[in-house]
């Protein structure tokens, strides 16, 4: 019953370089923030795919002294970092998923979430189709399989105009990198070079890490196809209006990123200045919760004139835990992570920044344990508007009834987490925060908000029953 939105995974891939899969492995450790639960590289050199995946963290999967160059050899690789869902985390779900097929062999890393996933495989297992995994990118591998279209741009082409939602996919054969990612754009993806060779990403911090200089964005409908030849765009699919999503702003992305044409950080403290405007408050200081809500907090205080501290620090070390979850030793979750500076919060009247509010559990015990360090009075600031719907398009939500916000008012949430005050900042002060960097051309998908979906699905009638752990795991 976790009491934060996790997103789903991170995706890398290098197309001419020597030490491709070494590359990868650093990529990987980038946008190790976009999955903990497992990771995986399929590397190529031309003629063959090879690849090596296991469950854990990047270090832990590719421990000291792997050999890259002879169990990944090639100047071609993908890679991917996941996060998985309840009845996910088994091996067989690890991405890259690798397949011969009659063309040849193909790797495919994938985020997002397809909504279409459930009738798709039900048609395909109908048709005689086998499915060894429970993720949405086998769909797409079978799709891809089945295809009759003669290159396999257009085998790729075919295979996805038949999904709907959420995908930047890269895609790995012997002879190319393809990268494409969905009509609206929903999950970032960004084109870079390195001396020579060509690199996508999640993320641009996984090109700072291996020095790679930053291109451009991959466009939303854009398939880029990288050969020997070089680099090749297409926009294949039928257009439609972007809806990158908001959340990568406010929470999932790296703050030293830079996604759907923005900094992270600069949005994010521009989201806590907001906040301040809106829902300012009588203190003496200003803290954040760790680590997403830092910008925001520094930009809360710049607009409010508070002074910033450290008043809570995040144990960075914290791994599964092999305690058993009996009551009497339950609070210790939130302990592992997160301890209070006495010397900050005593006897203070302190303003807690964080980033969103899920189940509502998490947020009470941190403000107990501020109150517990002899803070005076403590007043909570979220950088977002309330979660009051599910994500569909990559994101790990509960259904709506597990969301406080859905079912309790702002008064009665403050009262849940036993604060002295607590706001949210708007919808519009959201979109105000993004357009000031990004512009007003392109509006955000802020469907966990507003439970306006971009793209439509069967099942919105009763988001009180589903979410997105039902249908399968989402990449």
């Amino acid at each position: 019953m976790f009491d934060e939105l996790n997103e789903e995974c991170g995706v890398f891939g290098i197309f001419g370089h020597p030490e491709a899969a070494n590359l990868a492995y650093l990529g990987l450790y980038a946008l190790q923030h976009r999955g903990q639960e497992s990771c995986g590289i399929v590397s190529g050199d031309g003629h063959t795919l090879r690849g090596w995946k296991g469950m854990g963290r990047v270090n832990s999967v590719f421990k000291e002294n792997f050999k890259f160059n002879e169990r990944l050899p090639g100047p071609n690789a993908i890679g991917h970092v996941r996060y998985s869902t309840a009845g996910g985390n088994d091996e067989k779900n690890i991405q890259p998923i690798r397949v011969d097929y009659h063309y040849g062999e193909v790797a495919v890393a994938h985020n997002g979430n397809l909504v279409n996933a459930e009738e798709l495989r039900s048609d395909l297992e109908t048709q005689g189709s086998i499915f060894s995994t429970v993720a949405d990118t086998e769909v797409i591998v079978h799709l891809l399989a089945r295809s009759k279209a003669p290159t396999h741009e257009d085998r790729v082409i075919e295979a996805l105009n038949q999904v709907k939602g959420a995908y930047s996919l890269v895609i790995l054969t012997e002879t190319r990198l393809v990268a494409v990612r969905d009509p609206q754009g929903f999950r970032p993806l960004a084109l870079g070079k390195l001396d020579g060779a060509y690199v996508v990403a999640s993320e641009t911090c996984a090109f700072d890490l291996i020095e790679a200089e930053f291109i451009r964005e991959i466009e939303p409908g854009e398939m880029v196809v990288i050969t020997e030849d070089g680099v090749k765009s297409y926009k294949p699919f039928r257009e439609s209006p972007p809806a990158p999503c908001v959340f990568e702003y406010i929470y999932f992305a790296r703050p030293d990123s830079r996604v759907f044409g923005s900094s992270v950080y600069e949005v994010r403290k521009e989201m806590g200045r907001q906040l301040a405007r809106e829902c300012p408050g009588d203190a003496d200081l200003v803290i954040a919760v760790p680590d997403s809500g830092m910008p925001a907090a520094m930009g809360f205080a710049q607009e409010a004139g508070l002074p910033f501290e450290l008043g809570l620090i995040r144990n960075h070390y914290v791994g599964r835990t092999f305690i058993e979850p009996r009551q009497s030793i339950r609070h210790f979750g939130v302990k592992l992570k997160l301890n209070p500076i006495r010397s900050v919060i005593e006897g203070k009247k302190v303003i807690v920044v964080d980033d969103s509010i899920v189940r509502g559990t998490t947020s009470r015990k941190i403000v107990k344990m501020i109150r517990n360090a002899g803070a005076a009075e403590v007043h909570v600031r979220i950088s977002s508007p309330p979660t009051t719907y599910p994500c569909f398009y990559g994101i790990d939500t509960p259904t709506r009834k597990e969301l406080i916000a859905a079912s309790h008012t702002v008064e009665e949430t403050c009262r849940y987490i036993t604060a002295d005050s607590l706001g949210y900042l708007s919808a519009k002060g959201v979109h105000e925060a993004v357009e000031k960097y990004v512009g007003s051309d392109v509006h955000h998908c802020d469907a966990c908000f507003t439970g306006d979906y971009p793209v439509k699905f069967s099942g919105l009638a009763n988001l009180d029953q589903i979410s997105l752990f039902d249908g399968g795991e989402r990449e």
